[in-house]
């Protein structure tokens, strides 16, 4: 399928179940933008490295982030799913652009220094040389199809410049306007914190809600979240501000008259957490209903989420013999 709309480039890595995080921060952008453009949805498995004694988990991962993408409604007859590493145009860009991005501005990358750090402190001594440059890759991905628009979450912002920088500096250094200049794109709720309160929500923290958890499970993971820690009897006036419970209600609760009659009533201390959490958690369920309902019917029907990351990657094949036809004429690398 082709298109002369503009191009998105999007993706995730293959480490765990999507949550709630990525939807307000990514998926919901998505969802609505592909009616609009052309978007290439971007399975990131080359950029994992941070996780290879669970390689062999790569197989089962893969298939789990495209159920949860069609489960939340990415129809892959608008648009493409794509796994990164059955595109190998994405190695040979990446390769090339190396050759001009200097070793201390991947240093100075602070979502890179952030994750190095994380690693670091997980007890982490050996952090191998593919993690340390997979923003080159991320450039990359988002260069080869060409594409206009990258939504994604707040903290990739460094990643998105470090594109834009590469792009002009290519077409400058080649005199010619291979790439376009890609914008940027923050989801509706830039950072949703943990279950826990921690600004990181991680599974392997253990403090998220996942797209594919049942009702129940949703239910139990609200109870135990973490509200106002300066709040002991529900008598007592609660802060609203920073409360994670409340974040998620405005965040996921539609019924705003509700969210904010518990506001008020909090603020005054009016009323316990086991009320707020209760509605809390009805509005996370009703959310995720027909989620739920249309993964088990992908996942019923296999055969569906194969013929969807077939048919993406080889378009995204397709575009990508065309980019680094266009590359290495630019660089008079096409040696034959």
């Amino acid at each position: 399928m082709t298109s002369e709309r503009k191009r998105i480039l999007t993706g995730v890595r293959p480490t765990g179940a999507l949550h709630l995080g990525h939807y307000v921060g990514a998926l919901e952008n998505w969802i609505r933008l592909q009616e609009e453009y052309e978007c290439y949805f971007l399975i990131a498995d080359y950029q994992v490295s941070d996780h290879a004694d669970q390689i062999r988990d790569l197989h089962r991962q893969v298939h789990e982030v495209a159920l949860d993408w069609l489960a939340v409604g990415l129809d892959p007859e608008r648009s493409h799913y794509v796994i990164e590493s059955m595109v190998p145009e994405h190695a040979e860009l990446t390769t090339w652009l190396s050759w001009f991005v200097g070793l201390g501005r991947l240093q100075r990358n602070p979502t890179l220094k952030s994750e190095m750090a994380d690693l670091e402190a997980a007890g982490s001594d050996a952090i191998p040389v593919a993690f340390f440059t997979y923003p080159i890759m991320q450039v990359a991905n988002i260069l080869l199809p060409k594409a206009h628009l990258v939504p994604t979450g707040e903290d990739q912002a460094p990643h998105i410049e470090m594109t834009r920088e590469v792009a002009r500096r290519f077409n400058r250094l080649f005199e010619r306007e291979v790439f376009p200049i890609p914008d940027g794109l923050v989801g509706r709720v830039p950072r949703l914190v943990g279950l826990d309160g921690n600004a990181k929500m991680s599974k392997s923290i253990g403090n998220t809600i996942d797209l594919k958890d049942d009702a129940e499970t949703v239910t139990q993971k609200v109870r135990g979240m973490f509200t106002d820690p300066t709040r002991l009897r529900a008598t007592d006036p609660g802060h609203v501000e920073g409360n994670p419970v409340f974040m998620y209600h405005d965040a996921f609760n539609p019924n705003v008259d509700e969210v904010n009659d518990l506001k008020e009533r909090y603020l005054v201390g009016k009323v316990g957490d086991v009320e707020v959490k209760t509605k809390l958690a009805a509005a996370l369920n009703a959310f995720l209903d027909p989620i739920r309902e249309r993964r088990a019917h992908f996942e019923s029907h296999p055969a569906l989420v194969r013929e969807a990351l077939a048919a993406g990657t080889d378009q995204a094949r397709a575009v990508g013999r065309e980019t680094m036809a266009e590359v290495r004429s630019a660089m008079q690398v096409d040696y034959l």
